[in-house]
C-alpha cells in the first residue's frame, strides 16, 4: 500500500513547529445543507423514538433540530417504517423545519430503496445491507469471493441508481464488529477489513458515476476506529478519492464516560485535519449529543482561521511518521524503566495538590485512598493515583503505600528523607551542576519548544530522569507528537509524562479537552504517565483533585492503557430499541461497575447486538417486547430471558466464568 500522500501534518521549516491543517475533501449535497469542502464540520444525531410514532419523532427531532443538529437520523428497519418517513418529513416541513433527513438502514434493501425517493440521505451498513451474517469459517477462493462481490453489486446497484436519480446522499458506514463472514475470513477483525469493506460498496457507486457519498468507520473501541479512519484515508489518497468523513464512536455508553470515549475517537482525528460531520453517541436523549458535538467541532473553527494565512514550506506526513511510530496499529514507544514509570509498566497517574489548603489524610479520598482513622490503615482503591505533586506542601501524615510525593526542589532539598520523596526540576536547575539530584528518581519539567540539544544530550545518559512534557502552543497534540519523533531520532529513551494545564473552562469541556489531548498521544503510543492540573471558579481544589482523577483514569480506560473498571458498551437508543436502554444501562452499572476488566455491551436490539459487540465479554440484547438474549462474546448462550431475570442470569453467567467478585464497603 502505497501512502505517500497522507499528509495531515504540516511543519514549518522556519519555526519547526507543527500546523493543524484540515483534509480537504469533496462537497456532497445533502438537501440544503452541504457537507465536506470548504463547508463548516457538521453535527448531526438520530432520533431514539418509534418511527412509527409520527409526532413523537417530528417533536424529538424539532428539539435536536433547535440544539443544533444539523442532520436528523431516523431508522427505517422495514418497508412501513420507511414509508413513514414522508409523514415525518411532511410534518417537519409544515412546521418551517428544513433539515435534512437521513434514514437509517439495516438488512433490507427495498426499505432502502423507498426511504431513497423520500428522504435526503441515506445510511447503509456493507456488513449487513445484503449479508446475513452467520459467523461462518469459511476460506473463499477468488473465483467465489469475486461471485459474492457481484451477487453484492446486483443488489446494491439499484439504491444507487435511485439515489443518482433523486439526487440522495449516501452514507457507506462501516461498523467495526458488524463485517461480513466474507470480509473477516479474507481481512479478519481488522482495521483493514473495514476499510475493504466500504470500498467495495464504494466501487459499485463509482461504476455508476455516483459520487454524493460519505464515509464512516465506527467501532466501540477508540483505538480501532482511530486507525481505521487514518487507514481510509491513506487508501483513498491512493486511489485520488476525496470522499467526506462521518466520525463517531459507536456504543459510547453515557455520562462521562461517554464523552470522554467519543472525544477521545473524535478529537483524535480531528487533530489529524480529518472529519467532515460529527455524531456523538450516548445512551442519554439525542438533544444531549448535539453539545458535545459542537463543543469537539468548535475547538478547531479557530485553529482553521489562525492557520489559513501560515506559510508552510514543507510537510511531514503521518506515513513520514510512521518511520518512527504506526498511525494504522498500536505501537507503544520504547522506553528503559525508571522504578515504577516506563518499560513495561502503564501509565502512572500523578495527582496535583500543589493549592491544597489543610492536607489532612481524608483529603486523599478525592483520589481513592480510603483512611480508616479506626485502625490507622489505608484502603486503596483501583484509581488510587501514584503519585501525588505537592510543589511547597508538606502532608502532616505519612502517605499511604502505593503512592509517592513530589516536591518542588527547594522543598525536596529540605527533606531528610529523600529516598521515598522525590523533586521536580525546571531545565535550568537540571542542567545545573550544582544542583543536588535524587538516585532513584528526578521529574524534570520542560516545555517542548524549549527543549534544545544540550538539554536532550542530559537526558539522554541519565537513567533517573523521568521527562514531564508540557507545550504552550495551540497545536499541544501535534507539536508532542513532534517531540516524541525527535525523542525516537535522538535514540532518547527515557520515559515521560504527558502535562496538561487547563484553566477557565467548564467541567464538560474540560472532559473533552482532555480526553482529546491526552487520549489522541496515549493512543499513538506516547506517553508513561499523566500529570493534568485544572483550575475553575466553581470548584475547590479537592473537587478539581476528585474530578481530574475519574477523568485521567477514563482516559487511560478508554485508550486500553491501564484498565481500571468495567467497561461498558452502551447503543444510544434509536427505534429499533426494545427497552429503556438508559435505566437498564444504569441498573446494570449499578450491580457490576466493580468487576475491572470486564467489557458488557448493552444493546436494544439485534441490529446493535453481535453485529456491534465486537469488543464485548459479555452482551445483554433486546429480542423481543420484554425478552433478553445473553452473549458471551459473540456467542449466544441464554435466548428469549424475560426482563426482569436478566440481570440475574447475566450476573451467574460471569460468576460461571470466574470472573465475579463481591463488592467490597468503602469508607
Amino acid at each position: 500500500m502505497h501512502t505517500d500522500n497522507l499528509q495531515v501534518l504540516v511543519l514549518d521549516k522556519n519555526t519547526g513547529l507543527i500546523h493543524w491543517q484540515r483534509r480537504q475533501s469533496r462537497e456532497v449535497h445533502i438537501g440544503e445543507v452541504p457537507l465536506g469542502g470548504n463547508n463548516p464540520i457538521r453535527i448531526q444525531s438520530m432520533t431514539t423514538t418509534d418511527t412509527m410514532d409520527t409526532e413523537a419523532t417530528i417533536a424529538q427531532s424539532i428539539r435536536m433540530i433547535e440544539a443544533g443538529c444539523e442532520y436528523v437520523r431516523i431508522t427505517a428497519p422495514s418497508m412501513n417504517e420507511a414509508k413513514n418517513l414522508e409523514n415525518i418529513k411532511a410534518g417537519l416541513r409544515e412546521r418551517g423545519y428544513k433539515t435534512p433527513l437521513v434514514a437509517d438502514i439495516h438488512f433490507t434493501p427495498n426499505a432502502a430503496e423507498l426511504a431513497a425517493r423520500i428522504v435526503e440521505k441515506v445510511r447503509i451498513n456493507p456488513g449487513n445491507y445484503v449479508d446475513k451474517k452467520k459467523f461462518e469459517q469459511k476460506e473463499y477462493t477468488d473465483f467465489e469471493y469475486e461471485a459474492e462481490l457481484e451477487r453484492i453489486r446486483k443488489r446494491f446497484e439499484p439504491l444507487v441508481k435511485i439515489c443518482k436519480e433523486y439526487g440522495t446522499a449516501m452514507r457507506i458506514g462501516t461498523n467495526h464488529g458488524s463485517l461480513s463472514d466474507r470480509i473477516m475470513n479474507r481481512y479478519g477483525d481488522t482495521a483493514l477489513g473495514m476499510v475493504e469493506s466500504a470500498l467495495e460498496f464504494l466501487r459499485i457507486c463509482e461504476s455508476q458515476h455516483y459520487y454524493n457519498i460519505v464515509l464512516s468507520m465506527k467501532s466501540s473501541n477508540p483505538q480501532v476506529m482511530v486507525q481505521a479512519y487514518r487507514l481510509l484515508v491513506a487508501k483513498m489518497d491512493e486511489y485520488g478519492m476525496k470522499y467526506p468523513l462521518h466520525l463517531g464512536v459507536t456504543e459510547a455508553g453515557d455520562g462521562n464516560e461517554g464523552r470522554i470515549k467519543s472525544a477521545m475517537g473524535i478529537g483524535s482525528l480531528l487533530e489529524d485535519g480529518l472529519g467532515d460531520t460529527i455524531r456523538v453517541s450516548l445512551t442519554e436523549e439525542p438533544e444531549f449529543e448535539i453539545p458535545v458535538a459542537k463543543a469537539l467541532a468548535q475547538r478547531y473553527e479557530n485553529r482553521t482561521k489562525t492557520t489559513q494565512n501560515a506559510e508552510n514550506n514543507g510537510r511531514i506526513s503521518i506515513t513520514t511518521a510512521s518511520k518512527h511510530f504506526s498511525p494504522f496499529a498500536y505501537m507503544r514507544r520504547e522506553t528503559f524503566e525508571v522504578a515504577n514509570f516506563g518499560g513495561n509498566n502503564v501509565p502512572r497517574v500523578i495527582a496535583d495538590f500543589s493549592r491544597a489548603e489543610d492536607i489532612n489524610p481524608l483529603s486523599l479520598k478525592a483520589i481513592d485512598f480510603h483512611y480508616d482513622a479506626i485502625t490507622d490503615k489505608w484502603n486503596m482503591g483501583e484509581q488510587g493515583s501514584d503519585y501525588i505533586y505537592f510543589a511547597d506542601n508538606k502532608p502532616g501524615f505519612m502517605l499511604p503505600n502505593g503512592t509517592k510525593g513530589i516536591f518542588s526542589y527547594k522543598t525536596w532539598l529540605k527533606f531528610e528523607d529523600k529516598n521515598n520523596n522525590f523533586p521536580l526540576l525546571h531545565a535550568d536547575e537540571y542542567l545545573s551542576a550544582s544542583v543536588e539530584k535524587s538516585p532513584y528518581i528526578n521529574f524534570v519539567k520542560n516545555t517542548s519548544e524549549a527543549i534544545n540539544d544540550a538539554f536532550l544530550q542530559a537526558l539522554k545518559n541519565d537513567k533517573s530522569a523521568v521527562l514531564l512534557l508540557s507545550t504552550n502552543t495551540e497545536n499541544a497534540v501535534l507539536e508532542m507528537r513532534r517531540l516524541f519523533i525527535k525523542l525516537h531520532q535522538e535514540e532518547i529513551k527515557n520515559p515521560v509524562i504527558l502535562h496538561f494545564a487547563y484553566n477557565g473552562i467548564d467541567t464538560e469541556n474540560f472532559l473533552l479537552e482532555s480526553a482529546a489531548d491526552i487520549g489522541g498521544l496515549l493512543l499513538d503510543g506516547f506517553g508513561d504517565g499523566v500529570f493534568t492540573q485544572y483550575t475553575n471558579k466553581n470548584n475547590n481544589h479537592l473537587q478539581a483533585a476528585r474530578l481530574i482523577n475519574q477523568t485521567v483514569f477514563y482516559v487511560l480506560q478508554a485508550s486500553r492503557t491501564r484498565i481500571s473498571k468495567t467497561e461498558y458498551i452502551s447503543c444510544p437508543s434509536c427505534g429499533r430499541t426494545l427497552f429503556d436502554l438508559q435505566d437498564t444501562t444504569a441498573m446494570i452499572r449499578k450491580e457490576t461497575d466493580h468487576l475491572k476488566g470486564v467489557k458488557i455491551a448493552i444493546m436494544g436490539c439485534i441490529v446493535n447486538g453481535p453485529g456491534e459487540m465486537a469488543d464485548a465479554d459479555y452482551g445483554y440484547v433486546g429480542t423481543g417486547v420484554g425478552k433478553i438474549t445473553l452473549y458471551r462474546g459473540k456467542e449466544v448462550v441464554k435466548r428469549n430471558i424475560e426482563s426482569k431475570f436478566a440481570l440475574d442470569e447475566l450476573i451467574n453467567l460471569i460468576k460461571e466464568d470466574g470472573l465475579w467478585i463481591e463488592k467490597q464497603a468503602v469508607a
